[in-house]
């Protein structure tokens, strides 16, 4: 008997492996299943994994550790012999891809055999991704022309904010994209003794400010950087958190020690705990993150649910969404420039207070309202089929 999924969400990564488009699909799998029911989320398996905890189905396959990238893994669907019996007897009315890799392709091979739209989500910057491994430049034009191929077969490619255009017209795709925001599960009106027993429960005093980093420990998201210009300002009263995992992540913390940053940078590891990350989110003053790597990180719309304001890099495709001093901080990707900002931010609390509040009411979406948005999309697509009829 055929299992029939109203959809169907493909990625490479999913929970234990922590990073935006996994919270992402995470919470699309987690509102839709609310919604509409009948959700399957398809995903390259980490050993180990208790799968049967969501609510939703999790057909997982087969996978290998992506080399460099630790926790990351990957695999191709098609060579599991479990994985091909499960899907088999699967029905989808839709899938959404969220990486052109092996679970994308898998998407796209589904939902030819099915004839089914298949909806593909450009979220990364692959090209600096295959530029750090590959040197040679023409092996990557032509992983970048088979990525471009892999959008071009989507019945709508869709970016999780306007300025994630650009970069994929810059690789050469020439159709038609959709912006649909990310979310975030971390929205509520949090009282005001929240705040102050997240920053005690952590041992912060009052008058420290805390900075924070969440995401990937690895040098393409300018974390070196962000360690050079706290030694320009380690005579100031402050605490630094980093939060994640990477490949850098060891040369971090050596670096952090060469600049006598020890008493003042904590390295905190990895952190799945919704709850435990929210707490960071809301003891930090203020959220570093200059990266020049990222789309539309996920990770500054979090702190700004919890009314921590980000301070980017202008000009950066992920900086987009901010207006300098209404609703975060905008710097040069120049060390003095964040230095100036740092010891101008440290010295008025106030002032950052209140942007991270404005941060919160102009740059956050629930996931609930989004997915809302993701549904009527889909419909909107299988118009000529059966409508997924939400309760």
């Amino acid at each position: 008997m055929k299992k029939e999924y109203n959809v169907g969400l493909f990625n490479e990564c999913f929970p234990p492996v922590m990073d935006g488009v996994s919270v992402c699909v995470s919470n699309y799998a987690y509102w839709m299943q609310k919604m509409v029911g009948d959700v399957a989320v398809v995903t390259p398996n980490v050993p180990g994994t208790d799968y049967s905890i969501h609510d939703f189905d999790v057909i997982d396959f087969f996978s290998v550790p992506v080399p460099f990238r630790k926790p990351y893994v990957t695999g191709i669907a098609e060579i599991d012999p479990a994985f091909l019996r499960k899907i088999s007897r699967s029905r989808f009315k839709i899938v959404h891809a969220h990486s052109p890799f092996g679970t994308g392709q898998a998407a796209q091979r589904i939902a030819r055999l099915q004839n089914i739209p298949c909806v593909a989500t450009f979220h990364s910057k692959y090209r600096d991704d295959f530029s750090r491994v590959i040197p040679e430049k023409h092996v990557v034009d032509l992983l970048i022309k088979r990525i471009v191929s892999f959008y071009e077969e989507a019945a709508q490619v869709w970016v999780p904010q306007a300025s994630v255009e650009e970069v994929i017209r810059e690789y050469g795709y020439n159709g038609k994209v959709e912006v649909v925001d990310n979310g975030s599960d971390l929205c509520a009106d949090y009282p005001e003794k929240y705040f102050v027993e997240a920053r005690e429960s952590m041992g912060i005093g009052k008058d420290e400010f805390v900075l924070l980093f969440v995401g990937q420990h690895i040098w393409e998201k300018n974390v070196k950087f962000i360690i050079e210009a706290l030694e320009t300002i380690k005579g100031q009263r402050f605490r630094m958190f980093f939060v994640g995992t990477g490949y850098a992540a060891d040369a971090m913390k050596e670096l952090v020690s060469e600049k006598g940053l020890d008493r003042q940078v904590t390295f905190i590891g990895n952190i799945t705990e919704r709850e435990r990350i929210k707490k960071f989110y809301a003891a930090a003053d203020l959220f570093l993150f200059p990266s020049l790597y990222d789309n539309a990180p996920l990770v500054v719309r979090e702190a700004a649910a919890l009314h921590t304001p980000a301070l980017m890099i202008h000009g950066s495709t992920a900086a987009t969404i901010l207006t300098d001093d209404e609703n975060g901080f905008l710097i040069d990707n120049d060390i003095r420039s964040f230095e100036a900002k740092l010891l101008e931010l440290i010295a008025d609390p106030e002032r950052v207070h209140r942007v991270g509040v404005q941060a919160s009411r102009s740059i956050v979406r629930s996931w609930e309202d989004v997915v809302g948005e993701v549904l009527d999309r889909y419909n909107a697509l299988i118009a000529s089929r059966t409508m997924i009829a939400r309760p």
